[in-house]
């Protein structure tokens, strides 16, 4: 039985918590908050038996073989780097940290310390994507030349998910000074992963134009200053040669929480799409690239992160998308975030 602590139990937690308490070898045995109030709802809802007020308070404990790091972006590596000296084995949340250098801190220490450590790449649970990967590593579509990708989302022009202009929960996504990477860090660091883990090659130089709209009097709602970005368009290279764009905003009205990747390669090219919460693949090669069909195909089930997480302690086995992948995604949003104060000047990763 792999005992896990969950860090944080905010709106994400719930999911984590879910995921977890829903596999026989796994018992969620505590949880970690500040937030007092928080945390004991949290507790009751999932009959977690144990709290703390700090991650340190649940290291002294010690009841625990995992943590569930599902802080908000600012605190990863403040959460993170006392449990990896203690030993245990982490699943954290995107983005890694809010900066490289932090990233990379992080993933020499779960190096150092000989544990299994994986960064929530949610759509790595796609399994078009997944199955698009292993048609490019199969040569399937020759070697890729061109992509372009996209993620859209709406939450700045409707309500689905609440009004962001009253709920915390997604205030502090608009305000720097609370930790926010803007869409950059909060999605970009998705497609970024989506497209360059598709291809099979990584990203080796990169230009972009981040854009922040007025919301608000003055930029200003409460305690939070909306300064994160809400819109990116982003020029990557690849080590394999291949260039795309990628692009990322809130404001994409009409677009709920949708992802779209496109690969052309010289003996085919694919389409991955996760629309509606729908996972499509198609892809045109052989007679049908001669005559520009797409195909749809079905992708084979894929094993979910979190499951994945517990079976790697369990053969004490890495997993991927590990702190590694989570720092090198890092620079590329540092080095996005610099070429947009150059003027979109190309940066070298």
């Amino acid at each position: 039985m792999i005992r896990v602590l969950i860090v944080g139990t905010g709106t994400m937690a719930h999911d984590h918590a879910k995921a977890f308490a829903a596999m026989g070898d796994v018992e969620i045995v505590a949880g970690a908050d500040p937030n007092a109030d928080g945390l004991r709802v949290f507790n009751a809802e999932y009959g977690i038996p144990n709290g703390f007020s700090s991650v340190e308070e649940a290291i002294v404990w010690g009841g625990f073989d995992a943590a569930s790091n599902v802080t908000p972006d600012a605190v990863h590596h403040r959460t993170t780097m006392p449990l990896l000296a203690a030993g245990k084995h982490v699943l954290c949340e995107k983005p890694l940290a809010t900066n490289q250098l932090q990233a990379a801190e992080m993933a020499q220490a779960a190096a150092d310390a000989g544990v299994i450590n994986m960064i929530n790449l949610t759509y790595r649970n796609v399994p078009a994507l997944v199955q698009a990967a292993q048609m490019v590593q199969d040569g399937l579509i020759g070697e890729v030349r061109h992509f372009e990708a996209s993620y859209l989302q709406s939450w700045l022009t409707q309500a689905e998910w609440g009004d962001w202009r009253t709920d915390d929960a997604w205030l502090w996504r608009l305000s720097s000074a609370h930790g926010s990477m803007g869409v950059l860090g909060d999605v970009g660091v998705h497609i970024v992963d989506f497209a360059s883990f598709a291809a099979g090659a990584e990203p080796d130089r990169v230009s972009c134009r981040l854009k922040t709209f007025d919301k608000a009097e003055d930029g200003q709602i409460g305690q939070y200053t909306l300064d994160a970005n809400d819109s990116m368009a982003m020029h990557l290279s690849l080590t394999n040669g291949a260039i795309g764009v990628i692009h990322a905003s809130r404001f994409a009205s009409g677009h709920i929480n949708d992802l779209r990747l496109r690969l052309y390669g010289t003996e085919g090219g694919l389409d991955v799409r996760f629309e509606d919460w729908k996972s499509n693949l198609s892809v045109s090669r052989g007679e049908d690239l001669r005559k520009g069909r797409w195909v749809d195909i079905a992708p084979a089930p894929v094993i979910p992160n979190f499951r994945r997480f517990i079976e790697a302690i369990q053969a004490g086995t890495p997993v991927a998308p590990d702190f590694a992948r989570g720092a090198a995604l890092q620079r590329v949003l540092d080095l996005a975030v610099a070429s947009d104060a150059a003027g979109a000047c190309d940066q070298v990763i």
